[in-house]
């Protein structure tokens, strides 16, 4: 972009943005003629992605500040107004979560909403996303709005937008939001004062109202509440909220099952720094270290973790000794949760006629083979939890009964009242796995090779490549062009029988998903490898998958599946490193 033009935008954002710290940054760059770093925040406008809008916090159009939230939430209100027709019966939740500005964040996103006569319910402190996404059911609203940048580092925040049935917003909704959004001009922005908001009854502040029906919610998703009320004190969880909001539910929750819970101190409190994490995601290693170690002193029966908007768990179990803590992936927690769901179900002879089970494109195909085995109907839709919900609304109209919903990157949904991923609905029907396992002299590794026995053993690993700024997005954009011009005829020595381009409306299961920049390389063991941009960070995802069949020794089938995961992320890494 030429420097004319940078100054332009960047003089333009000055006049318009209200919030101090954010002009001030501007002004300074402008004043240093720093034009790398403002081409840097002005070559785009933040767009919408799997999860809405995420990005940087600070002053600039591809930065999140409250300019951005202020145009969006003026676009959704132009949106809203269409969508609803009848002039003041639109109404909007909102909740946010422990990130820097969320507060504010939030406060601003409902001030907007009432000047254009949208009733707006926002919480008065932070609160997991799959609450927001059950008061927007609970409530009956057009839609809801949760401050957010989910798991990403502490420099980020987001804007994630659901519509009325509680799920992220999805098509055609997400495109003529963001087309209001872009029509909208910064002088026809509205906003008003809280205090006259409060009085005109369109911002109603919300806490205990939500709070208890949804801990009820949670609640009922104990399948065995009697092995919980029994046996529950036997049961010690260490719990890190990776100084977000899950702490006084999945706290609340399990305490009041009698489960002995002990919070990591220093990751305790809501802080948008996250001060001993450099990723506040339970997927990473590290984040989940602090909790390990506390584990190990307190000789604790399951470490848990959740993501600042709780709707990620992550959780780690004792090895054989006891001594060391095992990380478990996304796709094992899953798939242990939907044989424990099942399995139990059937016992209980609840399970539901026509049962459904929905997961991602790339998340283990072992959960297909045990619903499957249960008679239950399992779908693939696109990655991203909002297809899982949209997918949820429209098996609804069909009479299909949702059972589990689930993606690899940590993801589940255990309650049909949430439509959004529920980490601590979640929490809830894991530790009671965990009692059961060990009512029946298991553990929870006894427990997930058991299902390796049954089903084969499955091991999935991903790789990401990180491109930065504008030059990291034509990067990007090659790689997918090159791979669909040259697509990998053989990975770790494994021939490619199939390639899926999602760009191309592919059915799977009698489901037709819409188009997507997404390739999967089916190869000739049934091994696959998937490949996307990411929607919410600056990055290339590589997702492999492999198995083998039941039969052999389970420490014979892990080692040959390791080598095809090794031989292929080699492959792999020689592409990036190009």
């Amino acid at each position: 972009m030429d420097k004319e033009k940078i100054i332009t935008l960047a003089t333009q954002y000055v006049k318009f943005e209200k919030e101090p710290v954010f002009r001030g940054e501007v002004e300074k760059l402008l004043a240093e003629q720093n034009y790398d770093e403002l081409n840097e925040r002005f070559y785009q406008e933040l767009d919408f992605g799997t999860g809405g809008i995420r990005g940087i916090i600070g002053g600039g159009y591809n930065r999140i500040n409250t300019y951005i939230i202020r145009k969006t939430t003026q676009g959704l209100a132009n949106y809203i107004k269409k969508a609803v027709k009848k002039e003041g019966e639109g109404s909007v939740a909102i909740a946010y979560d422990s990130r820097n500005y969320s507060s504010v964040f939030a406060l601003e996103t409902a001030l907007v909403l009432c000047a254009n006569n949208i009733k707006a319910y926002l919480f008065t402190s932070l609160r997991p996303t799959p609450e927001l996404s059950f008061a927007v059911r609970h409530l009956g609203c057009t839609a809801g709005v949760v401050i957010t940048a989910s798991h990403n580092a502490a420099e980020y925040n987001g804007y994630k937008l659901a519509w009325s049935d509680g799920g992220q917003v999805v098509p055609p909704h997400d495109a003529l939001v963001i087309e209001e959004v872009r029509k909208s001009l910064p002088e026809d922005i509205k906003s008003m004062e809280e205090k006259l908001a409060v009085e005109k009854k369109l911002l109603i502040y919300i806490d205990k109202n939500i709070d208890e029906p949804y801990l009820e919610m949670v609640k009922k998703c104990f399948l065995r509440p009697a092995l919980a009320k029994e046996k529950g004190s036997t049961l010690k969880i260490v719990y890190t909220p990776l100084n977000g909001a899950g702490k006084i539910f999945i706290e609340g929750a399990l305490k009041g099952a009698g489960i002995q819970v002990i919070t990591v101190p220093e990751q305790s409190e809501p802080d948008g720094n996250f001060p001993t994490l450099k990723f506040p995601n339970p997927e990473e290693a590290s984040a989940m270290e602090m909790a390990i170690n506390l584990a190990k002193n307190v000789k604790a029966d399951l470490v848990m973790g959740t993501d600042p908007d709780s709707d990620r768990l992550g959780i780690a179990v004792p090895d054989a000794d006891g001594k060391e803590y095992i990380l478990i992936s996304g796709n094992q927690l899953g798939s242990m949760l939907i044989y424990y769901m099942l399995s139990t179900l059937t016992e209980q002879k609840k399970l539901p006629q026509k049962g459904t089970i929905i997961k991602s494109i790339v998340t283990t195909e072992l959960q297909r083979l045990i619903g499957e085995s249960f008679g239950v109907t399992v779908y693939d839709v696109l990655t991203g939890f909002k297809w899982i919900a949209n997918l949820m609304a429209n098996l609804e109209k069909t009479g299909e009964n949702f059972i589990f919903g689930t993606e690899e990157s940590y993801g589940f949904l255990v309650s049909n009242e949430v439509r959004d991923k529920d980490a601590v609905s979640a929490a809830i029907v894991t530790a009671e796995m965990a009692l059961f396992c060990r009512s029946k002299g298991m553990s929870l590794l006894d427990y997930l090779n058991s299902i390796y026995e049954k089903y084969g053993y499955f091991r999935e690993a991903q790789i990401s490549g990180v491109f930065k700024g504008q030059k990291g997005i034509e990067t990007m954009k090659n790689l997918m062009l090159n791979l669909r011009a040259k697509p990998f005829e053989k990975l770790g020595g494994l021939k490619t029988i199939k390639v899926r381009d999602y760009e191309k409306n592919i059915s799977l299961n009698g489901i037709t998903l819409p188009p997507s920049d997404v390739l999967q390389f089916v190869l000739e063991d049934g091994s696959m490898v998937s490949v996307r941009p990411s929607g919410t960070e600056p990055k290339i995802k590589f997702y492999i998958s492999c198995r083998d069949v039941p039969g052999k020794k389970l420490q014979e089938t892990k080692s040959i599946v390791d080598g095809k995961v090794e031989l292929i992320t080699k492959d792999i890494k020689s592409v990036l490193d190009k």
